[in-house]
C-alpha cells in the first residue's frame, strides 16, 4: 500500500462518525474503492470488502479489512457479504466506455444485475443504506454546462446505460422498501492506483505511462473536450458524507466533481511540465464512438443534500498523482 492517501487527514473532516460502523464496499480492491477503503479503516470502521480480483489489485487491499472474494454476479456470495453490514458502498463495476462498446452484455451484466443483486440482498437483509457510485456519462451529449441533476439523461454508450441501469434501481428501492439509498455521480475521478497498464485506462493513467516512456501523451479527438477531473479524494469525502447523513436520502442523485473543467489539451500539457518532458508534444487520434465533448458538474445540490465542498483541487491531485506515478511506475518502464 502506497503512502500517498496521507495527504488528507480523514478524521478531522469526519471524527468518530464512522467508528466501529459495520460497512461493505464492493470494489474495495479497485481504484476508487481503495482509497474508500483506507480512509474508512482509518475513521475506525469495520470494513469487509467484496472483490472478485477480476480489475481490483491484490496490493490495493489495505490492512484491517476482510476480504470477501466474489462477484455480485453471485447472489450467495452477495448475502454472505451483507450479512450484519449497516451500510454497503457499491462500487465494484467495469468502467471502460469503449470496452463496453465492444461488449455491451457483460457490461449490462455486472453494472446492471450485479447492482439489483447487492440491492435485493440488501433489503432481504435489513442493510440500512446503500450508496452507489454512479457515473456522470449520464448526462451524455447535453450541450448545457453545467449538468445539474435535473437534466434528462442521455446515455451515449453501453457502459453510461449500465450505469444509469443501476441508478434507477437505487431510486425504485429506496421508493419500494425500508432501505435508503443514493447515486453519486462522479466526474472524472483520477488519482494514485489508477491502472495505467490496460488499453482503456483513465486518460491521466494513460498519459502517465505514455510519457514515462518518453512517448508523447496521444489524444483522442482535438484536445478541445474538457472534463471535470476530480481527485480520488473528493468521491471518498462525498461517500463518507452521504454514509453520515442523518435524514433519509430517498434514492437521490447527487453529483461529485470539482466544478471546473479543464481541457484535455491543458491536462496533456500540465502533465508534461510535472515529468519535466516539455521536449515532447501531444499527438492526436480520430475521436472515440461513445464520448462526449465536454463535462462539469453542478455542485450545488451536493452542497445541500450532503454539505459537500472538494477537498483537493485539481492542480494539487494531479501533482500527487504525478509523483505517484514518478515513483511506481518509472522504474518499470526504464
Amino acid at each position: 500500500m502506497d503512502q500517498m492517501t496521507h495527504t488528507t487527514d480523514w478524521r478531522s473532516l469526519h471524527g468518530h462518525a464512522l467508528e466501529n460502523k459495520p460497512v461493505l464496499v464492493t470494489g474495495g480492491a479497485g481504484f476508487i474503492g481503495s482509497h474508500l477503503v483506507e480512509a474508512l479503516i482509518r475513521l475506525g470502521a469495520d470494513v469487509k470488502v467484496l472483490d472478485d480480483l477480476s480489475a481490483g489489485n491484490p496490493s490495493n487491499l489495505v490492512r484491517g479489512a476482510t476480504l470477501v472474494r466474489g462477484s455480485i454476479l453471485d447472489p450467495a456470495i452477495v448475502e454472505s457479504a451483507i450479512q450484519d453490514r449497516e451500510i454497503v458502498f457499491h462500487l465494484a463495476a467495469l468502467v471502460s466506455v469503449p470496452q463496453s462498446v465492444l461488449n455491451p452484455r457483460a457490461y449490462h451484466e455486472v453494472n446492471g444485475t450485479g447492482t439489483l443483486n447487492i440491492l435485493e440482498a440488501c433489503r432481504k437483509l435489513g442493510t440500512r443504506r446503500v450508496i452507489y457510485s454512479a457515473s456522470s456519462s449520464a448526462y451524455g451529449d447535453a450541450p448545457e454546462l453545467p449538468k445539474i441533476e435535473t437534466m434528462p439523461d442521455r446515455p451515449k454508450s453501453p457502459y453510461a446505460a449500465a450505469k444509469l441501469i443501476g441508478e434507477c434501481y437505487v431510486s425504485a428501492y429506496a421508493s419500494c422498501y425500508n432501505l435508503d439509498t443514493i447515486s453519486l455521480r462522479y466526474f472524472n475521478i483520477f488519482g494514485p492506483r489508477q491502472n495505467p497498464h490496460s488499453p482503456y485506462s483513465g486518460v491521466i493513467a494513460a498519459f502517465s505511462k505514455m510519457i514515462l516512456s518518453g512517448q508523447p501523451p496521444r489524444i483522442t479527438g482535438d484536445g478541445s473536450a474538457s472534463r471535470d477531473f476530480t481527485f480520488v479524494h473528493n468521491a471518498v469525502h462525498a461517500n463518507l458524507l452521504a454514509a453520515r447523513a442523518s435524514g433519509r436520502l430517498n434514492g437521490d442523485v447527487v453529483n461529485v466533481g470539482v466544478g471546473k473543467r479543464y481541457t484535455v489539451l491543458q491536462l496533456a500539457e500540465a502533465m508534461l511540465g510535472h515529468f519535466g518532458r516539455t521536449d515532447l508534444r501531444p499527438e492526436f487520434a480520430p475521436p472515440r464512438p461513445g464520448d462526449v465533448p465536454h463535462s462539469l458538474a453542478d455542485l450545488t445540490k451536493a452542497r445541500r443534500v450532503l454539505g459537500y465542498e472538494p477537498i483537493v483541487d485539481f492542480e494539487t491531485g494531479l501533482k500527487l498523482t504525478c509523483e505517484w506515478y514518478g515513483q511506481s511506475l518509472a522504474p518499470l518502464i526504464q
